[in-house]
């Protein structure tokens, strides 16, 4: 009865996962292989929660010699000095091979907690935990390293400890040096690395020794540009190989990049889980209604966007003009253009500031630009326009997405009264002789005999 179980189990969650892929029309060239049974992947379960719950027990307050050994004689006092902190509760996923599974959040609701329990430093209060072969850890900076060990010291102690034999890590040994690019330190104590060289030799020893699973906690973003991207090639050669990967990270852009799935983890539970992106966006709403502000569909998702708003300032009408003052989508490459913004005060606000973006289809910021703020108060029920007056239009021809907003300048974070994302659009005309790039700078080229 139990292997027909597991066999319908890992059907499931096989047809779950390419369910998922196929709604966005991108299956992942390592689960096409396995699919279709070429030389591939074998997707199967390499971690598995079922109803996992965790507990911990938190002190109140710190006690005193005295209020320790009263706790032991009277444990209703020490009942009282204690509370449980249920930092998981009834979590249940699978990661099969090859799969990279995006674990996003607010600090302190059980991302970090999940990843210990994969890795085994953590045993669940309640539910099973089940991680199959060799296991990659990059949890917290410095952790698995001892600080009193040299580097190399510590390449082997990491080896023992997940299993491998000296020899196994001594042929491995000069290709983790030179991954970690700390070939000068590596005989010196880690007590005197900074954060970034422990980074760097974690990852190097986590991901060079060929885990099955590896979990990755937020610890690239300690590192400096050049060996962030070096780790991003290294990932993406792990999900080529079949290594199962579990990424937390606040970067929510990496997480839509490198993950296959994502889960969205709140209060200890579940929210969302699915296509990375559907996953983002529903986080993102959830932390914008906690700052007051509120989502409403513009239509296609696809291709008008969403509207995010708190009430204040009302955006009307937005629409783009030519020379001749008719309003079009499509102008011609090094014309003019003007935006026009209207907006309505629904309630009295102190400050505001306008501002018009420019992006690709494919969702990169071409140019943001934005309106001085105006700080002298508008009391509720104006109605106006405002004006962006673009004298060439040098973006490259093609279709851009275009989001207009009007926002509080005051505020430390961005707050918009009124937010149309990427809900309206811009075509430029091809034209003859244009450089290549996104943009078309104006330039003078002078010396040598040539002014141009």
């Amino acid at each position: 009865k139990r292997p027909w179980s597991r066999y319908q189990t890992l059907r499931s969650n096989l047809r779950r996962n390419v369910k998922i892929w196929l709604q966005k029309g991108s299956l992942p060239n390592r689960v096409k292989l396995a699919q279709f049974g070429k030389p591939g992947i074998l997707l199967t379960d390499v971690v598995s929660f079922e109803h996992v719950s965790m507990r911990f027990n938190i002190q109140r307050e710190t006690l005193s010699f005295r209020d320790v050994f009263v706790s032991f004689l009277r444990p209703t006092v020490r009942n009282a000095r204690e509370r449980d902190l249920w930092v998981l509760r009834d979590v249940s996923f699978s990661v099969v091979s090859g799969e990279t599974l995006g674990i996003i959040g607010d600090n302190g609701t059980g991302k970090s907690t999940t990843l210990k329990l994969a890795a085994r430093v953590v045993e669940p209060t309640s539910g099973s935990v089940v991680v199959r072969g060799r296991v990659g850890a990059l949890l917290e900076v410095g952790v698995g390293f001892h600080p009193d060990l040299t580097g190399r010291e510590n390449i082997f102690l990491s080896g023992a400890v997940i299993g491998l034999d000296r020899d196994t890590v001594r042929r491995s040994f000069d290709e983790i040096v030179a991954f970690s690019g700390i070939e000068a330190f590596i005989d010196t104590p880690v007590r005197h690395y900074s954060s970034g060289m422990l980074v760097r030799l974690g990852f190097s020893v986590a991901t060079v020794l060929q885990p099955t699973v590896l979990l990755v906690d937020e610890v690239l973003s300690v590192g400096d540009q050049v060996f962030r991207e070096k780790c991003l090639r290294r990932i993406a050669e792990l999900q080529a190989m079949g290594t199962a990967i579990l990424f937390v990270s606040h970067n929510l852009e990496e997480v839509r990049k490198i993950c296959d799935r994502a889960l969205w983890i709140d209060e200890g539970r579940i929210q969302a889980e699915g296509h990375p992106d559907d996953v983002v966006s529903a986080y993102l709403n959830h932390v914008d209604r906690q700052r007051g502000l509120h989502y409403v569909s513009l239509g296609d998702l696809e291709s008008r966007g969403q509207r995010m708003t708190s009430g204040e300032v009302e955006i009307t009408d937005f629409a783009l003009f030519d020379e001749e003052g008719m309003a079009r989508e499509s102008f011609r490459f090094g014309g003019p253009l003007t935006a026009r913004i209207d907006y309505r005060v629904i309630e009295r606000v102190e400050n505001l500031r306008f501002g018009v973006s420019i992006y690709t289809e494919d969702g990169i910021r071409v140019t943001t630009l934005d309106s001085p703020a105006y700080g002298d108060g508008l009391e509720a029920g104006i109605e106006s326009s405002v004006y962006c007056r673009l004298e060439a239009l040098i973006l490259q021809p093609g279709k851009f997405d275009v989001t207009v907003a009007v926002s509080d300048p005051t505020s430390p974070v961005y707050r918009p009264y009124d937010h149309h994302h990427r809900a309206y659009s811009l075509r430029i005309s091809p034209a003859p002789d244009i450089p290549e790039g996104l943009v078309s700078l104006p330039n003078r080229w002078e010396g040598m005999g040539i002014e141009a």
